[in-house]
């Protein structure tokens, strides 16, 4: 497959937008409500989020575009699964520190394990590859999950 570089980099940067605008849209302070919470053990210090996801991201936006520019049978729906679970990790940002609803978290987290999964599963059924991009963004989010129902559980 030639790399169509401009749709490359509109699938990455796309991606990378849905991040920077859930945290735009979720508001205020992220350091000092995340240092107010108790945390699970294990919990990384709030910088390191920021990095993860934006190489997360980019890995996403380039697993979108191997599947959009194959012709392969199921391509519709697997970007239709790779746009809900998008639009599932926007929520969580605002749902945990724009409303501080860690229930809500723990619900949006959940919804956003399940959607990776069909999505990576769809994925590999077209593109190998582009499934594979997904592992670390799957492990991380599991982690997360694991943040996630753990601060909910400590409060």
């Amino acid at each position: 497959m030639k790399i169509k570089w401009t749709d490359l980099i509109l699938w990455v940067v796309g991606t990378e937008l849905v991040g920077a605008f859930s945290a735009l849209f979720a508001g205020g302070s992220f350091s000092a409500f995340y240092q107010s919470l108790e945390q699970p053990p294990l919990a990384p210090p709030g910088w390191l989020f920021p990095v993860v996801w934006s190489i997360l991201y980019a890995l996403m936006g380039v697993s979108a575009y191997l599947i959009s520019g194959s012709n392969k049978a199921g391509r519709k729906t697997a970007l239709l699964l790779y746009g809900l679970q998008l639009f599932a990790n926007f929520l969580w940002t605002p749902v945990f520190f724009g409303l501080k609803s860690l229930s809500g978290a723990a619900a949006v987290v959940i919804v956003m394990l399940i959607l990776i999964t069909a999505m990576m599963i769809s994925f590999y059924r077209i593109d190998k590859k582009a499934a594979y991009l997904n592992i670390p963004y799957l492990l991380w989010t599991v982690f997360a999950a694991y943040l996630t129902i753990g601060v909910l559980v400590l409060q």
